[in-house]
């Protein structure tokens, strides 16, 4: 059973750890890279747990684990709710753990009025693209390039709330 809570300051560490070998397992996915983060104080990680105060992000875990087994957040920017930094360890996939964590942002952007949530994913992360597509979102046409590496492009999806 996956159980998803709201990290908190005090869950800076837990954060930084999942977020570190996120980046180092999957540096493709993300718009940024563990070489910059490692360099983050306690401080940065406090905060990142309210994501700037504009959301909040969550932990799943799942029996058996000693660490979180995923994260996602949810960040309001322009008057959107959007779905960022989402991964789940490779232990805890097919268990479940990403549809927990959508469903998680899903409902605090729901709760707070939003009619659409809205990601963006790296056009080739095939199995991220059809977690998303299992759960509702689709593509919206737009593209940009990955930040943390230009070559790659994201694509953004939407899903109705």
């Amino acid at each position: 059973m996956v159980e998803v809570r709201e990290a908190t300051p005090e869950d800076w560490q837990a954060l930084r750890d999942i977020r570190l070998t996120a980046l180092r397992e999957a540096p493709s996915a993300f718009g940024s890279t563990a070489e910059r983060e490692e360099a983050f104080d306690e401080t940065r990680w406090r905060a990142r747990t309210r994501v700037s105060g504009h959301g909040v992000m969550y932990f799943a875990e799942v029996a058996g684990l000693p660490e979180p087994a995923g994260m996602a957040g949810i960040y309001v920017e322009d008057d959107m709710a959007d779905l960022v930094s989402m991964w789940v360890r490779p232990a805890a996939r097919g268990q479940k753990v990403g549809e927990a964590l959508i469903e998680a942002t899903a409902g605090w952007a729901r709760s707070r009025g939003f009619a659409t949530l809205y990601l963006w994913v790296t056009e080739s992360n095939a199995p991220a693209r059809k977690l998303y597509e299992r759960c509702g979102f689709t593509d919206t046409g737009k593209r940009q390039p990955l930040s943390s590496d230009p070559a790659l492009t994201e694509m953004k999806m939407s899903r109705p709330l």
